[in-house]
């Protein structure tokens, strides 16, 4: 028997930066795992370095096994490529240090060992990956935005490309606009490759940001367009870049929302191809040999069905899932077509996708919490996709990637092997939660999908956290400007007549919300109990950073959502004391909620959540702070006494005017904890 040791070392003969930076990771996991024994005379023989050969094995892949030789014996990790090395790295890490993916994101307890053992005639090959080109598209990165790692801005970052190398992943959007740019060396430094946020083509400064006085149509200014695609792609010279092609609005918006000259598909579709065309040209001038895609994305996706796009052939056509995992396109304020966006099974030419465990829709996706559908309905969409030919690129929107571990996990196992094992979840709880309780955590992660609100006709339309936090700020905002008009921004949810019909049709959401997020709640409330009883105290801890808090942001956003509407529904009956009450209550508990949120932030994660403006619940809380304020306009202006005396006077006082009040006059919040203080029985 072979051991690693402390001892051990790593010799490599390859001195690529981003295969250093693998063993740099190597030896940090080694001293974090391999304690600090003395030296055994009975095993110094037997200690186990750790090589780096080149051998002719397929790209990606690599070996492992054990060979004797002077003076130690040694594993050798063989490959024929950066990233055949690099994952071989990790593999050495996963399976002999016990170092798991996202060790660094589940706070991975590591268990301290004197030596590992490794078996005298060890030998294992790694098989290509399912899907060609593999990768995170970091978006909405909000928290990460604002975050730092020993006052390092940079270090989340690398934690996030360290993080997707282990899961077997060679290509990233390293963050949205700005970031994106600032990221770029890092990424590839890590080996990776880069490609584009959809409505960035070619990775070039957008038209609107470096001509702001100039309009952002073609047909006026396409010489400024074209000088921004060429220096976008100098810029990237020096990269290894996958090179998203397209023509979208300045923003993630349609382009003819702002030139009014196309208002035909076929018109659309002719420029988009034109463009695509011409900046296909550009980028094989520069590299006759780079890879290409596109997105079908949105509208896109309607004028590829129509027959309105033509691409050059060796693009690759990366279809998008509607942000709730089902491949169909998205909806797009209130239209929503749930067009297939799927290639057709044997179609000619290189298929992928573009896919969401994280999407921002300000409707009701998930941001801060899991993607709302269950596991089993992902690996079924994604298997679809495998059959239909989607293997030459997958790019996961993984937004802030600690709220979406599980699913990135589930997908990273899709990726390398084409599907997933039946213990998959028990293995994931196992990794970081330890054995202990294994089959009470699997079944509460897993149940999480059956309590995600069903809120439309389709198997995918359940609700993320957005729903239980901007709907109730359309409900409170479109009461505030007009209560006798509908909220048009909530027609593709609801198409009542009235804001009544909107707000009593919510309401009976948010009960049945409710209610099962309290019993599931209560679920895993008694797993945090039993795993502190049998002191797993690291694991409990866990379980309340992860699926505990999400659960506590589901639950309280929805009794938040709940407060709303009662407070809209005694505003519609005139009664603006009950009104103001409610929405006090609604203001307290989103505040409650972004609380607990804020409480999961110890260690590393300080300051994690601070940034969350997206979900933004603390902004729900204003929110229903500023409906508090116009709902006391209404009850109790314009001179601001009458529920200063009701709430606050004694009773032989109330009746007593000689003098309107006595005191400065209370805020909304002390006449809040009057009301509370009274009706709170």
């Amino acid at each position: 028997m072979f051991y690693l040791t402390r001892y051990s070392q790593i010799i490599s003969a390859t001195e690529e930066r981003a295969v250093q930076m693998a063993i740099s990771d190597l030896k940090r996991d080694m001293e974090m795992v391999l304690g600090n024994g003395e030296r055994s005379g009975a095993i110094s023989e037997a200690v186990l370095d750790i090589r780096l050969v080149r051998r002719p094995v397929p790209e990606e892949c690599f070996t492992l096994m054990t060979k004797e030789d002077s003076p130690r014996p040694y594993l050798e990790i063989g490959a024929d490529s950066h990233l055949g090395f690099i994952y071989g790295i990790y593999e050495v890490s996963r399976r002999f240090l016990g170092i798991h993916d996202f060790w660094f994101w589940m706070d991975q307890p590591v268990r301290k060992k004197e030596r590992i053992p490794v078996a005298e005639d060890f030998a294992w090959q790694s098989r290509p990956f399912a899907v060609r080109l593999r990768g995170w598209f970091v978006n909405d990165e909000v928290l990460l935005h604002t975050w730092s790692l020993e006052r390092d801005s940079g270090k989340p970052w690398q934690m996030v490309f360290e993080t997707l190398l282990r899961c077997g992943g060679n290509m990233v959007i390293p963050g949205t606009d700005r970031n994106s740019v600032r990221n770029r060396k890092a990424a590839s430094d890590r080996g990776l490759s880069i490609t584009h946020h959809h409505a960035e083509p070619l990775g070039a400064e957008l038209f609107a940001r470096a001509y702001p006085e100039e309009n952002p149509s073609y047909d006026e200014n396409g010489a400024l367009f074209r000088r921004l695609w060429r220096e976008g792609i100098e810029n990237q010279k020096d990269l290894r870049v996958v090179w998203s092609l397209g023509f979208r609005g300045q923003g993630d918006c349609p382009f003819w929302l702002n030139d009014p000259h196309y208002q035909t598909d076929e018109s659309r579709g002719e420029l988009i191809s034109q463009l695509i065309g011409i900046q296909y040209q550009m980028v094989k001038e520069a590299n006759p040999e780079a890879i290409c895609c596109t997105n079908l994305y949105g509208e896109a996706m309607e004028l590829y069905k129509k027959g309105h796009l033509q691409l050059p052939e060796d693009v690759i056509y990366i279809w998008a899932d509607n942000g709730f995992g089902k491949m169909v396109s998205r909806r797009q304020n209130n239209h929503n077509p749930r067009v297939s966006a799927l290639p057709p099974k044997g179609a000619s030419g290189r298929h992928g996708i573009y896919y969401h465990v994280s999407f921002y829709d300000l409707q009701a996706a998930n941001h801060m919490t899991m993607l709302p559908n269950p596991a089993a309905f992902v690996e079924k969409e994604l298997g679809t996709v495998l059959e239909h030919g989607g293997t030459d690129y997958w790019i996961i929107n993984c937004s802030n990637v600690k709220p979406h571990v599980f699913f990135l996990d589930l997908i990273a196992r899709m990726w390398r092997d084409g599907a997933v094992r039946e213990d998959w979840a028990a293995g994931f709880v196992a990794d970081y939660f330890g054995e202990a309780q294994v089959e009470k955590i699997q079944a509460a992660y897993l149940e999480f999908a059956d309590h995600a609100l069903p809120y439309g006709p389709n198997e995918d339309d359940r609700a993320g956290e957005q729903f239980a936090n901007h709907v109730p700020r359309m409900l409170m905002t479109q009461f505030i400007a007009d209560r006798n008009q509908r909220a048009e921004e909530l027609l593709w949810a609801n198409d009542g007549d009235h804001l009544t019909d909107q707000v009593d049709w919510y309401e009976s959401l948010c009960r049945r919300a409710v209610k099962s997020y309290q019993d599931y709640d209560l679920k895993c409330e008694k797993i945090w109990t039993e795993l502190a009883g049998t002191g797993n105290h690291v694991e409990k801890i866990l379980f309340d950073d992860s699926l505990g808090l999400q659960v506590k942001i589901l639950l309280g956003s929805y009794q938040g959502a709940l407060f709303v509407c009662q407070s809209l529904q005694a505003g519609f009956a005139g009664d603006y004391q009950k009104a103001f009450y409610y929405a006090g209550k609604a203001m307290e508990t989103y505040t409650k909620t972004n609380g607990q949120m804020r409480q999961r932030e110890h260690g590393k994660w300080s300051g994690f959540y601070h940034n969350e403006c997206l979900t933004d619940i603390k902004q729900s809380a204003w929110v229903a702070e500023t409906l508090m304020g116009y709902f006391r306009t209404l009850g109790d202006g314009p001179h601001f006494y009458h529920w200063q005396r009701e709430f606050f006077y004694p009773e032989e006082d109330k009746r007593v005017m000689l003098i309107l009040n006595f005191e400065n006059h209370l805020t909304h919040l002390e006449i809040y904890e009057l009301m509370k203080a009274r009706w709170d029985q």
